[in-house]
């Protein structure tokens, strides 16, 4: 393939004026490139003057192309705070580290998201107002230093208990550490600002409000690379504030935990003026100081402290901070802890978080292990009720946990899906792919993308495949029992999903070599080429050809070998004392991405955490460098390099600069193998770093971009992005992975689990001229037949309660995806559009006249309509919605309609067992759905009819059964079943009649001998008589008679025992249908015989004799034919 630069364009065509072949080839050339950025052009965005006019894609909705949450919720994720409503224990508000804001109305039954759509998912802290317990704080910005954490974009306010959020100010804050409000003017607030960790500035110190956040002022500033981490209030006295100080900094090479900045302040007038108060804390530099003042006793406050030269420990002030007193050596480490509690009835019980809870009975003098033998570890919040002590909340890196006996056992909240996770890995399984991923602090876990249970995707289908922190999975592509999983620092295991067991297979130093480096989250790769063969790196690549038994090195040290103790941070170059120095952070110079070409095999892409990428052409015998990329930092974390499954020449890079703070989306693409680099980050948000892209199988054009906040897709190879939001919360795509067998989407999330996208195949067909239509249908995946299970006895979460979670799970149906252009509105949705718009321009809104109201109230609202067919052409099911502009989805469960009469009354509670409207699967084979839109009345085709094959799972463990036959039996016994039902209905109406005719005949002007009278009296013995055979005979079963079981009995246990089976009818079903069949036929001419002879004959007596009107007309005898 030739690809010639404008420069270069321009240069030839000055030989080509004197060459005519030449010349006549550069046309040729010129044609196909220019013919190229055509067709991207009329998929993108386009500008007219200087306006950027959108495409027709980037303005359609994509709302029906929905994401599921999978969960899981088995293990959650970091919790940072809580708020609880002091006058009830049971409302409580949920700061997650990467999960947004949830709340619980019923002490953590259900938990409900409520901060989903807010510019951050990453939460420092959370606040009630003391006074408004309606008024809810949000500080955004995880309120620790590890390696993994998000930033965020300032302070929250909600004024209706979590409804709605108004973000306040101080959006350069990054990371918030603590809210205070006043408990005696709810319009003072202080806000503590840890400010930026990866870079100076920002917003950082201590910050007051006092018109409610409407804005603020900076009280207490140190430097531009200290903020405050914690913030106290002496509950005596409001205006007194203690601070914490805090000096950090991280970057991909180094962690720093504090500094000359970090120290204790305290105000007495609001913050007015402010004392250093460090008198008798460490004289070394000090890092993350966590503060506590006991509610028992306000005269004791408590500072844990970090610090250098192994000078920190616990402090306690008897003084309101004048001094401090050393009380004991403990402490523990700034980056993920430094929190503590005090007991609200004892002053001298104070817990700590750590990996373990730690508890000091004794002011902080000595300290223990509380005790989390059920629990998961890595605390980070706790809240203990204030009337009795031995309850409590904590927060950890597993989620949430509850305890009534001071630890001695605990209550896991097994329903917030939180769960963090670094990459995404799918398998083959069938009939469902299974979803793996590695996870931070909660092992590598898997489980299934869909589930045969109508009790969802349980916590208990999930299994851990390894330990650890877990990080990039791979899975054998011919044998799904075989997963290679891997804990931080490249501890890789091959996973047998059969028994279990794991065998670790990472590739150890060979005699004499230095040990490797291995990155916290180490690349593997599993080759398309040969599913034994994998890929695997630290500071080198190492191959295996034989599932890890033995390992080869195919490089040197790729990485850029930069001596990171002699880079600058905050200005300097800091000493080995410095605290923390290089404390949880990767050692610097490490391969953390890497690719291997679907389409050739000898080629290989790596990039380093220090900015290199690497490309082998011969399976690494010679590497190529690329050390500069135009348009990116240099030494910028190569995030992820994908290799093009359409062109060996194309590779993608998504470059991560977050850790210096550059928060911009680096995505580039290179159509040389890597040797030169085009940005593709068009239109995309400038703050949002990205980590993950994946480029579709079929469509090379189409991409999809994991980023900070969300999932963009590009139809146009990277010209410009959409982003996708439905059943998307704000959160990071950290790895997005597709099935190919069901086009499906998944994506792994730092903060809430799997979301899964069935079938995407649709955007593939949205160019400008595809959406040009009025509406049409897209191909429809080909679904899978089969009943749903249920192994908790019932629907849903059955009898399990409201704590039980369940992943959204993709039942048996077929998805109709189709395409409006634009809405299609009722005529009064028409004129209150055109109102609004008249509103809005300030104009005078009259009345509709009368023609025109008359044609709003008879008016049939618009439909769209969906017609099922089957390969004879016969209707099998019409399904209607409600017309929306975009690309939208319907579901068809693939079942006939329901056979039994119409009853539009409803259960006024949820009653499981009552009748479902539900009808019999359809036979596999041969279909066709078509589109129409019903406006006016008037039925009007869109786009063309869309064939698809249903298949049958088969899934049974006796012999299979023909569908066919099968189908044709229970469709003769829902209509036998549908036919019984109306018989039944039929007479219960003719018994409500008489109601109505007795009343009639009493008012009549005849004597009480007239045959009416007769007539009346006859039809109802008659009604109870065929009753006492169809429906039930009351008298011999109050009596236990013995007697042969009632029609509705025999046909109802029928169909039950039909129902809800793909297995073919057993004889005793065949008999049983046939008894019923056989006395039907003469019991249905029986009541014909009634309505049609008896009844009538009624009604035109009650018309001679003048009797009064009765509201009933003759019922519908039920039609039924064998």
């Amino acid at each position: 393939m030739i690809r010639v630069s404008i420069f270069q364009i321009r240069g030839i065509l000055v030989i080509r004026i004197k060459n005519r072949v030449m010349r006549t080839f550069i046309y040729l050339i010129l044609f196909i490139y220019v013919s190229d950025n055509d067709v991207l052009a009329q998929r993108g965005s386009k500008k007219t003057g200087d306006e950027l006019v959108k495409s027709v894609f980037e303005e359609t909705p994509l709302s029906g192309l929905k994401f599921r949450a999978i969960g899981p919720a088995q293990t959650s994720g970091r919790i940072s705070d809580f708020a609880v409503n002091p006058s009830n224990f049971k409302e409580y508000y949920v700061a997650t580290a990467s999960g947004g804001v949830w709340k619980t109305i019923n002490a953590g039954t259900t938990y409900t998201p409520i901060f989903d759509g807010m510019g951050s998912y990453s939460i420092g802290c959370v606040t009630m107002d003391p006074n408004n317990y309606n008024v809810v704080w949000v500080g955004t910005g995880e309120n620790n230093n590890q390696r993994s954490v998000a930033y965020g974009d300032g302070i929250y306010k909600s004024i209706d208990g979590g409804t709605n959020w108004k973000n306040m100010g101080l959006k350069n804050s990054q990371h918030i550490g603590k809210i205070l409000v006043d408990p005696n003017d709810s319009d003072i607030i202080y806000v503590a600002a840890i400010g930026p960790l990866w870079s100076s500035g920002g917003d950082r110190g201590v910050y007051k409000s006092v018109n409610g956040g409407e804005s603020w002022q900076l009280m207490l500033s140190i430097d531009a690379d200290t903020g405050i981490n914690d913030l106290i209030m002496d509950p005596r006295d409001s205006k007194v504030i203690y601070a914490a100080a805090y000096q950090r900094r991280r970057h991909v090479f180094t962690y720093l935990g504090g500094g000359p900045g970090s120290g204790l302040h305290k105000s007495a007038d609001g913050g007015q003026t402010w004392t250093e108060i460090n008198k008798g804390l460490p004289e070394v530099d000090m890092g993350r100081i966590g503060l506590a003042i006991a509610p028992s006793d306000p005269e004791v406050i408590y500072a844990i402290v970090e610090a250098s030269e192994g000078k920190g420990g616990f402090f306690m002030s008897s003084n309101r901070g004048a001094s401090w007193k050393k009380q004991g050596s403990y402490s523990t480490s700034g980056n993920y802890y430094q929190e503590i509690i005090v007991d609200p009835q004892d002053a001298q019980t104070v817990y700590a978080m750590n990996t373990w809870i730690q508890i000091s009975r004794d002011g902080g003098k000595t300290f223990s292990v509380l005790g989390e033998t059920t629990k998961h570890v890595d605390n980070h919040c706790m809240w203990i009720d204030p009337t009795d002590s031995e309850h409590f909340l904590v927060g950890c890196d597993g989620g949430i946990y509850e305890s009534w006996d001071k630890a001695e056992t605990w209550h896991y909240k097994p329903n917030l899906p939180v769960t963090q996770f670094y990459k995404v890995a799918l398998d083959n399984a069938y009939p469902f792919y299974h979803v793996y991923g590695g996870t931070q602090d909660n092992a590598s876990l898997g489980g299934p993308s869909r589930s045969l249970s109508d009790n969802g995707i349980s916590n208990e289908e999930w299994i851990n495949t390894h330990g650890g922190d877990g990080f990039e999975t791979q899975v054998d592509q011919d044998n799904s029992n075989i997963i290679y999983a891997q804990s931080q620092y490249g501890v890789l295991v091959r996973y047998d999903r059969l028994n279990g067991e794991e065998l670790g297979i990472q590739p150890q130093p060979r005699k004499d070599e230095n040990a490797y480096r291995w990155n916290w989250d180490a690349p593997l790769v599993i080759s398309n080429h040969d599913n034994k063969r994998l890929y695997f790196a630290a500071n080198k690549v190492f191959r295996t050809d034989d599932r890890g038994n033995s390992w080869k090195v195919i490089s040197e040290d790729l990485t850029a070998q930069i001596d990171r103790n002699k880079l600058k941070v905050m200005g300097r170059v800091w000493g080995i004392d410095a605290i923390a120095k290089n404390g949880s952070t990767s050692p610097y110079g490490t391969i953390v991405t890497m690719d291997e070409s679907p389409l050739n095999e000898d080629l290989l892409f790596v990039g380093t955490d220090d900015g290199l990428v690497q490309i082998t052409e011969n399976m690494g015998d010679t590497w190529t460098q690329v050390s500069t990329i135009p348009g990116v930092p240099k030494q910028t974390y190569v995030n992820m390099l994908l290799a093009s499954p359409h062109d060996e020449n194309v590779v993608f890079a998504c470059f991560n600069n977050h850790k210096n703070g550059d928060f911009l989306p680096y995505v580039f693409k290179s159509n040389d193998k890597g040797k030169t680099w085009k940005s593709i980050a068009a239109n995309l948000p400038k703050r949002g770093s990205t980590y993950a892209i994946a480029q579709d199988y079929i469509d090379p054009n189409l991409l999809f971009l994991g980023t900070e906040f969300g999932l963009f897709i590009s139809n146009n190879g990277g010209v410009s992005w959409v982003q996708m939001k439905s059943g998307l919360p704000t959160i990071a795509v950290r790895d997005i992975a597709i099935q190919k067998r069901e086009n499906d989407l998944v994506l792994g999330t730092f903060g809430r689990g799997f979301y899964v996208l069935d079938d995407y195949t649709a955007l593939r067909d949205t160019d400008e001229k595809s959406l040009s239509g009025e509406g049409f249908l897209f191909p429809v995946r080909d679904p899978l037949l089969y009943e749903l299970s249920y192994p908790m006895g019932l629907p849903g979460q059955s009898f399990q309660g409201d704590s039980y979670y369940r992943g959204e799970n993709l039942p048996s149906v077929a998805m109709f995806t189709y395409y409006l252009k634009e809405d299609i509105q009722s005529l009064k949705e028409q004129r209150r559009e055109q109102e609004k718009v008249q509103q809005k321009k300030g104009l005078n809104i009259s009345y509709p006249s009368y023609e025109t109201l008359k044609a709003e109230r008879i008016e049939m609202a618009p439909k769209i309509v969906f017609t099922v067919t089957n390969s004879e052409g016969k209707v099998v099911r019409k399904l209607n919605t409600t017309p929306k502009k975009g690309i939208q989805r319907l579901y068809w469960d693939m079942r006939y309609a329901d056979t039994d009469p119409i009853n539009l009354n409803t259960s006024s509670f949820y009653n499981p067992w009552s009748d479902s409207d539900k009808g019999i699967l359809v036979a596999p084979g041969a279909y066709q759905v078509s589109m129409s839109k019903i406006v006016k009345g008037e039925v009007i085709a869109m786009g063309e009819p869309i064939d698809f094959i249903i298949k049958a799972l088969d899934n049974r463990s006796l012999p299979g059964t023909d569908r066919v036959v099968l189908n044709q039996f229970n469709r003769n016994l829902l209509k036998l079943s549908g036919a019984v039902s109306a018989a039944s209905q039929t007479l219960k109406e003719v018994k409500n009649q008489l109601k109505y005719i007795d009343a009639a005949l009493l008012k009549a002007e005849i004597p009480s001998d007239h045959s009416s009278f007769k007539l009346a009296y006859q039809i109802n013995q008659k009604v109870v008589e065929l009753n006492r055979v169809l429906v039930r005979d009351d008298e011999g079963r109050i009596l236990d008679i013995d007697q042969p079981p009632s029609l509705g009995s025999r046909i109802g246990r029928l169909v039950y025992m039909m129902f809800s089976s793909t297995s073919g009818p057993t004889q005793t079903n065949r008999d049983g249908y046939a008894i019923v069949l056989a006395s039907f036929k003469p019991l249905l001419a029986e009541i014909e015989s009634l309505v049609n002879h008896d009844l009538k004959t009624l009604h035109q007596q009650l018309v001679l004799v003048g009797a009064p009107y009765t509201p009933y007309a003759l019922p519908r005898v039920p039609i039924f034919g064998n």
